[in-house]
């Protein structure tokens, strides 16, 4: 399924994508499914199991994954220019689960459709359960068990179901996430400037992936 390019030992699996000359690199033990989709600078660990349909995209920045890790079917994981993404050993990652510009310890356990933002730091052993959010630049702390469908934000993280929004809000707010995530400002009459947020994000990745190469096996 695999092969090896050149002397430097880094190895393109099937649908894997050269990004801004940084290539993946995956442990030859790994296994890769033909339909995953790997780009740029992604390191993955001995052992990892990437299923099909998955994605991994380091857009910017690197995507470190460890050792004996579970990535399921349409995972997403992705890294930025201001925030990579580092998956310690043997962490579970559920079916369409979502990671940016995180770090998720070792024996963390993310189910399926669960969310990890930007600068969020997942601690070793805990679980994120079905559906379940960690904010941008939320702190998770080692062995805590996140209900399902609720919500982690704030540093230390505060955990709260989705229907107190107010209160999710009163901590979220001033996390600006428009800023964390795309580096524009919260307008001052709040909500999100999506002009400038769409306009930024658009030019960057296509200027980011106009030259990626596929290179199929």
């Amino acid at each position: 399924m695999c092969d090896q390019e050149n002397a430097i030992g880094t190895w393109i699996c099937e649908n894997a994508h050269r990004s801004e000359e940084r290539f993946p690199t995956i442990d030859a033990t790994a296994y890769v499914a033909p339909t995953a989709t790997i780009c740029g600078d992604v390191v993955i660990g001995p052992n990892t199991y990437v299923a099909f349909g998955a994605v991994l995209t380091a857009e910017g920045g690197s995507i470190r994954i460890g050792a004996e890790c579970v990535i399921r079917e349409q995972a997403v994981i992705r890294a930025t220019q201001k925030h990579n993404t580092v998956i310690g050993n043997h962490v579970l990652i559920g079916p369409h689960a979502y990671l940016v510009g995180c770090v998720v310890g070792d024996c963390a356990f993310l189910a399926t459709g669960a969310n990890a933002f930007h600068g969020a730091n997942i601690g070793a052993r805990a679980e994120v359960r079905i559906y379940g959010t960690v904010h941008v630049q939320t702190r998770l702390p080692p062995d805590t068990e996140m209900p399902i469908g609720w919500v982690a934000a704030g540093d230390p993280a505060h955990i709260l179901p989705p229907d107190r929004h107010d209160e999710i809000w009163k901590i979220l707010g001033p996390l600006n996430f428009p800023d964390v995530g795309y580096g524009i400002d919260r307008p001052a009459s709040g909500g999100m400037d999506l002009r400038g947020i769409t306009r930024t994000v658009t030019r960057e990745l296509r200027q980011r992936h106009e030259r990626d190469v596929v290179r199929m096996s």
